[in-house]
């Protein structure tokens, strides 16, 4: 929302023939009002708080947005106060509105609804107004105005329902499991699942911290959120209730029924009938008892050496907060955040006497540091009090207590805050959808998952039925290890593999340093393309056009760029890279872009106006398009610099079923397709393992190294490595055409095919683009000479062509080594490689 509604701020002042007299933003409370300032000042749009008292003109800038909460906007004001009379605003407005449902009806109180509204319209009279909501339909559904739907239906811009931005990728996963009509005993067992799903996220995170750094996540946080506060069963008290129990361990209750949910064997049933906690915490099940488990939670979580009495304390330099900590720990681990603090101090002397209550006149507020990366906050606890007006990219587990449908409309705010991810390369994309699943730290997929734990949540009901009806499975995956079948008579017939010998690696044996002396040109296209179309006699013809040509930098702007910002830029993108053996020297960047024709080290293409820029603004891009060339000749050097490496190093080895390009499959199929998670389970487990696949989508080639080779499904199932995609399955398709046709010719070649795996697993080439073709060929002549060849099919629209393009030029490399190896074994093995283009 708020990327949209900068965008729209800024596409609204481009375009409109004279800036409006006020722009105003309005937001339903403080803490929103707070974020949005933030989040517009990190924008560089102009903006300050409107206050009481100020007139309408008079602005210093007239591009200035001015925040208040919709709270103050009032009509014919009288006297003092903090209200703003909407009549101070003259003449043409341009409002944006956050949380627009709050003035559309959502159920909650429908009185001040009427009141917003007409306030809101008459700011807007002489003017226009964006209003931004993710929850409209909710709001709208609960008004059952028939009005309000129609108005909402013509104004609509942009509609992005939850099962586009989840099917596209964005945003976390998520698991829910909602107990209803179950108390006491089963409460506090399904919170001890939360916990135990919240300790498994933080055990993966510290173990992988350095790994994880590119896919900005954040350290997990555990959120509560309940409807009651101060009442005698309170939900907040339950929860503090439920880490007192934990905490005490009294005749072991935390321990046994930890060992209970890792086995699976609690009493709680889903709706299938099947134990709630099938199929979780596989991150934990690594043999650790209980009791290990038990004490690394109060370690991770707790900050804690031991058990103990929970000890909550009084904020006093805070309004709102009590912290959490254990008996004899140092640190707080949690927080409630709630309004009245005096009346839950009493309610908790009453209904929990055994947990302590002091008060603190030396901490700081603990809520407003935990966004922070060093945050020993871990447990939220509260309300609705930091559902609104709040942004967090922690959140990862999440309990809610009695939450009714007149809820609806937050909770999917709090589920929105939930599912937030920054992603790699701020994609805000699940790695799942970036690159290959290979390419990704195993399990991360334990981060990307929002686990939502419900008691009594008669909301999330609807909530799963909400989804369902978007075509989102709110019931998850389940995932099944599928083995494959080893064609060991294939394997065994003496094919060639290039391989690194053991213990070399290019990165940490080769010392290179970057210059302008190697053969490298680097092509960047920044060309403006267009495309029209017109009606002919024969159809709808289509003509492509680009604006822009090829020439190099003048010296003159070259030096107006600020070389050492570009030279740090580059020290971080080859860390980014893992080029640790490459050393960049302080003027390698000018030399290279001041190599001159016909050897420069680049071509750019771009508009004329790119290369003679005359502001501020054009230098900016200028510089942008320099620091792309440079990025890509790092990678073109550093890929020379190792292929020359490869080459003089590289052996062939005999391929072995022991090959890492032979790996197990893991299957994931939706819960809701229990008849193929079921056929699968009993595949999976044969004896014989024949490589049968049955339902799941596979291709049979006979002269493939291993069965099955499973195809992509889409979101239905998802393979782990992954399936074959179009092209790939198109290739074996060909391949297996052609070896019908030929069968019994006088060639005397025999054929056999393997699956080439990406990262750490199959044979790959140079480190720039991480090249890894999709496919080994052998191709076996009867004197025992063998040609490899490495085999992408690869849409190519757009790849840079040849020479600029590493992936089609690796042939030479292969070629070379070919001669190396021959000179030096005398085997006669050719390396070889293709592109099968897949786009035209």
């Amino acid at each position: 929302k708020t990327l949209l509604m900068h965008l729209n701020y800024r596409q609204f002042l481009h375009y409109a023939e004279e800036p409006p007299d006020n722009i105003l933003l309005i937001t339903p409370n403080a803490g929103l009002t707070d974020q949005h300032l933030e989040e517009m000042r990190l924008s560089g749009i102009p903006c300050e708080r409107f206050t009481a008292g100020e007139s309408g003109l008079g602005l210093t800038l007239p591009d200035t947005v001015r925040v208040v909460e919709i709270t103050k906007l009032t009509r014919n004001k009288k006297g003092g106060g903090e209200s703003v009379d909407v009549e101070s605003f003259e003449g043409r407005s341009l409002i944006f509105v956050d949380e627009g449902h709050k003035g559309a009806g959502d159920g909650k109180d429908s009185n001040l609804d009427k009141a917003w509204r007409p306030l809101r319209n008459r700011l807007a009279d002489k003017g226009f107004t964006f209003e931004y909501s993710a929850t409209f339909g909710q709001a709208i559904q609960a008004s059952k105005s028939e009005d309000l739907a129609e108005e909402y239906g013509k104004a609509i811009l942009f509609d992005y329902s939850y099962r586009h931005f989840y099917e596209d990728g964005y945003g976390k996963d998520f698991r829910i499991l909602n107990l209803k009509n179950q108390t006491g005993e089963y409460t506090d067992l399904l919170l001890l699942g939360n916990l135990l799903s919240f300790h498994e996220q933080r055990r993966y995170y510290a173990a992988h911290r350095d790994a994880l750094k590119p896919y900005k996540l954040t350290p997990p946080l555990w959120v509560f959120a309940g409807s009651s506060v101060n009442k005698e069963r309170g939900d907040v008290l339950t929860v503090v209730s439920f880490l007192q129990r934990f905490l005490k361990n009294e005749a072991g209750w935390s321990v046994q029924t930890i060992e209970k949910l890792l086995r699976g064997e609690t009493e709680l049933r889903d709706g299938d009938d099947r134990d709630a906690f099938t199929g979780r915490f596989g991150y934990l099940k690594d043999g650790s008892p209980a009791r290990e488990v038990f004490e690394d939670i109060l370690w991770e979580v707790f900050h804690a050496g031991a058990g103990g009495a929970l000890r909550v304390a009084d904020i006093k330099g805070s309004e709102g907060e009590l912290g959490l900590k254990v008996s004899g720990a140092e640190r707080y681990f949690g927080l409630i955040y709630i309004g009245d603090t005096n009346a839950f101090k009493k309610l908790l002397e009453a209904g929990a006497p055994e947990v302590v209550v002091e008060e603190d006149a030396f901490a700081g507020g603990l809520f407003r540091e935990v966004e922070e990366a060093d945050s020993q906050v871990n447990v939220l606890i509260g309300a609705k009090k930091f559902i609104e007006g709040w942004s967090s990219w922690r959140v990862s587990n999440m309990g809610l207590l009695n939450i009714g449908k007149s809820e609806g409309s937050q909770i999917i705010q709090l589920f929105g805050r939930g599912v937030r991810l920054k992603g790699q390369d701020y994609s805000l994309k699940r790695s799942s959808f970036v690159g290959s699943p290979e390419d990704h730290p195993a399990c991360i997929d334990l981060l990307e998952t929002l686990n939502i734990f419900a008691v009594e949540a008669n909301y999330m009901v609807e909530f799963r039925k909400y989804l369902e009806r978007e075509g989102v499975d709110p019931g998850g995956y389940e995932e099944i290890p599928f083995p494959i079948h080893r064609e060991e008579a294939l394997i065994g017939e003496g094919l060639y593999v290039p391989a690194v010998p053991d213990g070399r690696e290019f990165a940490e044996n080769d010392y290179i340093v970057l210059d302008e002396t190697e053969d490298i040109k680097v092509n960047l296209d920044l060309s403006i393309r267009t495309e029209s179309m017109r009606m002919e006699d024969g159809g709808v013809s289509t003509v492509a056009a680009k604006a822009g040509r090829g020439r190099l930098i003048g010296n003159r702007y070259l030096s107006m760029l600020d070389w050492p910002r570009i030279h740090l830029d580059l020290l971080d993108y080859k860390d980014s890279k893992k080029f640790h053996n490459l050393r960049i020297p302080p003027d390698a960047s000018r030399r290279i872009m001041t190599k001159h024709d016909p050897d420069a080290s680049y071509n750019l293409i771009a508009d004329d106006a790119l290369f003679e820029p005359e502001s501020f603004a054009g230098l900016a891009a200028l510089q942008d398009a320099v620091r792309s060339i440079l990025r890509k000749y790092v990678d073109r050097f550093y890929g020379v610099r190792q292929q020359r490496w490869d080459s003089e190093n590289m052996v062939l080895r005999e391929l072995t079923s022991e090959h890492p390009n032979f790996a197990d499959y893991t299957v994931k199929i939706k819960t809701s397709e229990e008849r193929l998670v079921e056929e699968v389970k009993a595949l999976a487990n044969r004896v014989d393992g024949d490589g049968d696949a049955g339902s799941l989508p596979n291709i049979h080639f006979d002269r493939h190294l291993y069965q099955p080779l499973l195809k992509d499904r889409g979101e239905e199932v998802k393979v782990s490595p992954p399936g074959l995609n179009e092209s790939e399955e198109e290739f074996i398709s060909a391949l297996e055409r052609y070896c019908r046709k030929e069968n019994g010719g006088a060639s005397g070649k025999d054929l056999f095919l393997l699956r080439n795996l990406t990262r750490s697993k199959g044979v790959g080439f140079f480190n720039t683009s991480g090249f890894y073709p999709d496919f080994i060929l052998w191709v076996k002549s009867a004197d025992g000479s063998q040609k490899v060849v490495f085999v992408e099919p690869h849409g190519m629209r757009n790849d840079d062509p040849p020479p600029h393009n590493e992936k089609v030029d690796l042939y030479l490399a292969l070629r070379d080594l070919s001669d190396r190896i021959a000179r030096r074994d005398g085997r006669e093995v050719l390396l070889d490689s293709y592109i099968i283009s897949a786009t035209p």
